[in-house]
Formats: C-alpha cells, sequence, structure tokens
C-alpha cells in the first residue's frame, strides 16, 4: 500500500495526510479475494495490478476506482516525467525538499509469531547501513547470482535487494515447488533462504540416500559419518568451538587436544575427499551452491547446520528483526561458527540482560539478547507505548530473544569464536511448567524434526505439569514405516489414528531421549500449517499464539 508523501518536521513528528492513496495487489485474484474486506475499512484513489488482466476482476463495487495495470502505470510516469522535462511551468508546481538520512524510508509492518502487526518506521540511514556492511557477510561480486524465495516485502528480502542491486549483482526469483528444479537450472552462486529450506533440502537428500541400493546407501551413511567426525576434529583445533565457562581452559589441555584433534582430523582427511568425490559431488550438482547459503529468519537446526558443513557446502547463518532493518549479525564466511548466529555486523553492539533486572549479564550468562547500532529502527509508527516496550531512552533494542555470548579466550578449542553470539529461543516461548520448571520449546521441537516421520511439531504445556505436542505427520513417511514394520498390508493406502499415533510417539521418544524434557501426549492434526492459513509467518516461522487457539478445544480435551 502506498500514502501520501509526508514531510518531517523539526521535531521528528510527520506532517501531511495519512490516507492511503493506492493499493498495489499481485493479480486479480488476490484483489477478488481481499478487495470487499479493504474496501469496508478504507478510502482509495486507484489500484495497481502487478499481474494478471483487469477484465478478471469481478468486483462491482470498484467500478469507480482506476485500476491501471503495471504497464499502463510505468507508461504514465515516464510520460509526466517528460511533461516535466519540458515544462518550465509544470516544474514551478513542485518544491524540492532535501532528504536527511534520518527521514522515514519505509513502513514495514512486522508479520509477527505472536501480537498484532506493528509499523516499523524504517529510515535511509537504517537500510544504507545494511547496503554498506553487508558485504563482510557476503562478499559476493558483480556477475555473481542469488536465488531468492523470500517474499519481496520482507525486511530480509528487501534489504537483501537493496545491496544485490547496488553491487551489481543478477537476482533470480524462485518458490517452493520450483526451487529444485531452478538450483539445477540456475547454479547460484548464493541462496538465500529460511532455514525451513534448508530443512527441506536436508530431507530431501536423506530421501534420496534412503531410496538408494542397500549398498550405496551403506558406503553414503559411512562416508557421512566420517565426514561429521572430520569437522568435528576440524573444529576443535581451528578453534570454533562454542564454551559458556568464562575460565581459560589449562594450557598442556588445550594443547593435547589440539594435537589429538589434529591426528584424528589427517586420519580422516582422505576418507572424506573420497566422499567428497564419490558422494557429495553429486549433492553438490543437483543443489547448485557454489559459494553460500544464507540462512536468517528463523532458527537453523544443528543438525541440519551439521549436514551441509559435512558435505562442504556453507551455510552461513544469520540474524536479525524488522526492527533492525533487518540484519543485526551473522557469521563469516572466515568465522562460522555453527551453534551460532555469528558476530554482530560492523557499528553494531550486541549485549545480555538479565530478564528481571535488566542489568548487562557477562559473557556465557544467559538473557535476553538486546542490540544498539544505525540500523535499529526509529520506531512504530503512531505507537508510542509499543516503541518505549522495545526501544529504551538509550537506543537498545530488546529483541525479545534469549541468548548468550561466547566468552573470549586466548587459547584452546574456543580461541577464535569469542564473541559470537548463541540464540536459544524466544523470551514469550518459554513454557513454565505447573511445577515452576521453565523448558525453552526449541531444544526439543529440533531434535523431534529429525524424524523424518514429523513434518511439523509445537510443544505446548504452560501451566500443565508435564508437556505435550502437536504434531502434523509425514503421511507418505507414516505409511512406509508402517509397512516396514508389517503394521498394515502391503497393499495399503493409509495408517489407521491408533497405528499413527503409536509410530509418532516412540519417534519422539527416540529423538528427544537426549533433551532436558520429553514429550507426553501428542495431538495428531491431518493439515499443515501454512501461511495460507495464517499459522505460519510469511518467513514459515510458525505463530505459536495462532495454532494454540486455534486447537484450544483439543488440547484441553488432550491434558484432561
Amino acid at each position: 500500500m502506498a500514502q501520501e508523501t509526508t514531510k518531517k518536521n523539526a521535531q521528528g513528528k510527520f506532517r501531511g495526510s495519512n490516507t492511503i492513496v493506492a493499493l498495489v495487489v499481485d493479480d486479480p485474484v488476490l484483489y477478488n479475494k481481499i478487495s470487499e474486506t479493504f474496501h469496508a475499512r478504507a478510502t482509495i484513489r486507484f489500484v495497481i495490478l502487478l499481474w494478471g488482466e483487469k477484465s478478471s476482476i469481478k468486483d462491482v463495487a470498484t467500478a469507480e476506482i482506476p485500476i491501471y495495470g503495471y504497464n499502463e502505470i510505468t507508461s504514465m510516469g515516464q510520460e509526466s516525467h517528460m511533461a516535466l522535462l519540458h515544462s518550465e511551468d509544470a516544474r514551478k508546481q513542485y518544491i524540492c525538499e532535501t532528504i536527511c538520512s534520518d527521514d522515514v524510508a519505509t513502513l514495514v509492518y512486522t508479520s509477527g509469531t505472536t501480537g498484532n502487526p506493528k509499523g516499523v518506521m524504517l529510515t535511509h540511514e537504517n537500510l544504507l547501513h545494511q547496503i554498506k556492511n553487508m558485504w563482510d557477510i557476503v562478499p559476493a561480486m558483480p556477475g555473481d547470482r542469488f536465488l531468492s524465495l523470500l517474499p519481496p516485502w520482507h525486511a530480509y528480502e528487501r534489504a537483501c535487494e537493496y545491496f544485490i542491486f547496488t553491487h551489481g549483482i543478477e537476482q533470480v526469483y524462485t518458490t517452493i515447488k520450483n526451487l529444485k528444479e531452478d538450483l539445477q537450472c540456475y547454479q547460484p552462486h548464493y541462496l538465500i533462504s529460511v532455514p525451513l529450506v534448508y530443512e527441506t533440502l536436508y530431507r530431501g537428500i536423506q530421501k534420496q540416500l534412503s531410496m538408494s541400493s542397500a549398498v550405496r546407501k551403506l558406503v553414503s551413511l559411512l562416508f557421512l559419518r566420517i565426514s561429521l567426525a572430520y569437522m568435528e576434529s576440524k573444529r576443535i583445533y581451528e578453534g570454533k568451538c562454542l564454551t559458556k565457562n568464562p575460565e581459560q581452559p589449562f594450557f598442556l589441555v588445550s594443547v593435547f587436544d589440539w594435537l589429538w584433534a589434529r591426528i584424528a582430523a589427517a586420519i580422516l582427511y582422505p576418507l572424506h575427499m573420497l566422499a567428497k568425490k564419490i558422494v557429495y559431488s553429486k549433492i553438490h550438482s543437483a543443489i547448485g551452491i557454489s559459494k553460500a547459503g544464507i540462512s536468517g529468519g528463523g532458527s537453523l537446526p544443528s543438525h541440519v547446520d551439521k549436514f551441509f558443513e559435512a558435505i562442504e557446502i556453507k551455510v552461513q547463518n544469520g540474524y536479525g528483526l524488522t526492527e533492525s532493518s533487518p540484519v543485526v549479525a551473522a557469521r563469516r564466511p572466515n568465522c562460522n561458527v555453527l551453534g551460532s548466529i555469528g558476530h554482530p555486523l560492523k557499528h553494531t553492539e550486541i549485549k545480555v540482560v538479565d530478564a528481571e533486572t535488566n542489568k548487562d549479564l557477562p559473557y556465557g550468562s544467559k538473557g535476553i539478547v538486546k542490540a544498539r547500532g544505525p540500523q535499529v529502527m526509529k520506531g512504530y509508527y503512531e505507537n508510542p507505548l509499543a516503541t518505549k516496550q522495545t526501544l529504551d531512552e538509550n537506543g537498545w533494542l530488546n529483541t525479545g530473544d534469549v541468548g548468550w555470548i561466547c566468552p573470549h579466550h586466548s587459547i584452546g578449542r574456543s580461541r577464535d569464536s569469542a564473541g559470537v553470539i548463541i540464540l536459544e529461543g524466544r523470551a514469550k516461548d518459554t513454557i513454565v511448567l505447573s511445577t515452576g520448571e521453565n523448558v525453552e520449546p526449541e531444544e526439543i521441537e529440533e531434535a523431534a524434526l529429525r524424524s523424518s516421520l514429523v513434518q511439523q511439531i509445537v510443544v505446548i504445556g504452560q501451566d500443565q505439569r508435564r508437556l505435550a505436542a502437536i504434531v502434523v505427520p509425514n503421511k507418505e513417511e507414516i505409511l512406509s514405516e508402517a509397512k516396514r514394520l508389517s503394521k498394515v498390508e502391503s497393499d495399503a493406502f493409509e495408517v489407521n489414528r491408533e497405528i499413527l499415533t503409536s509410530l509418532l510417539h516412540e519417534e519422539l521418544r527416540k529423538w528427544t531421549s537426549e533433551c532436558s524434557f520429553q514429550v507426553g501426549p501428542i495431538l495428531v492434526v491431518n493439515e499443515p500449517f501454512t501461511i495460507d492459513s495464517g499459522l505460519m509467518t510469511p518467513t514459515m516461522k510458525i505463530r505459536r499464539d495462532k495454532v494454540l487457539s486455534k486447537f484450544k478445544e483439543e488440547i484441553d480435551n488432550l491434558y484432561k
């Protein structure tokens, strides 16, 4: 939606009309879906269709509102521009004002996993900070090709686009449906996406391996175990492991640790290279990412992170919020510390504070993550209360995420990890059981999603004695597993509820056995959580509050 131009006065307030001027919509199908509700709540001057024919619009209520196609509106703009250039009288009708770096460049409404959307005011300085400093994360060169499937209105995608086009880089857009084909077709240097896409790629590769012949499957899994062990040793001797311990390790212990890791890596290296040539090269050819995958907009599961490292496809995990334009921190190509979101961007400060006292915590201590820098928003549009709750008088942005910072060590397996940030979930997502115990659900969900039988999961249990979970099963894998275990006939087309639930219980017990807490009862739902159903954000994160609200009655029955 476009708004009338607003101008800033000396006090930083906005003057001018807040009336919506135009609605820019994807195509007639979407417009037909939203038009009745939209026109009941807003008055606009015209509509712009990006694609499709105007004749496909069915809403008679908009007959008096001009509707322009994309080509029409650009032609009108060119004609207006030429008329202005060649007419002195026309030029006198306009007053040009200098744009300041602190002026609001855009309003981006947060999708959010909880609460109502808020209009984030991002300034020109906010966005320019991203353009100037993202090269440290993605040292792309003119001619490189990026593949992206994020929605173009999302802050993550927009910042990437500004950076890409500023540096003369090619951008290719794709969708989940076409991702596999486009990866092979365009062979991108970089893939920009959310964790769910890397999970999808991981599962696709695992499925291909499981469908191979018994010998090929055995060899592939053996090579993968070797590569995982090799990369573990490599991280140790390179000093890229994580620790919460602020104390320096003993020198002799560190030397022995380094030497042992070196020897182990040297033994495993030839086998890893053989695996790379025989197995991983085919995966590389299919995926086509030659430089790196950039993951942001959610938590990257550790097993996915380790898998791509093992097959030598670099995945750099980053972190940010719409309120910070969005990138706050990311892993660099030369310091890609697994399990972390890397170091802060240039000119960006990160600290961890106590949730109760708001006092700064030392490195290694877990608390609420706060950020400050040139990319932090001006505030929420016409919402001073929400602004005050999120942004303090010193410019610190409360991210709402729980995390800690790796302590500084001059020796040992964590010597090159100093200052990297590790996130452990959203503060609002923490489940407090009736026993008083606090549970971070992401750890359990991440472990459960390693099972091929689990498509989606939301761990629940607030104010209850034990945890439960809402599970969306992978029906094809469930049927295949049921046949393998002879729980159904070989020609069966589906699995009954009792067997399905039993299989899921077994899988959850198996994959979450090492977690701090285990899941009790489960609620199986047939339809996946989607963006269209309102149960996922545009970056494919599950909206917990919406899921809990939708299945409230079933959850209540689950605990009876």
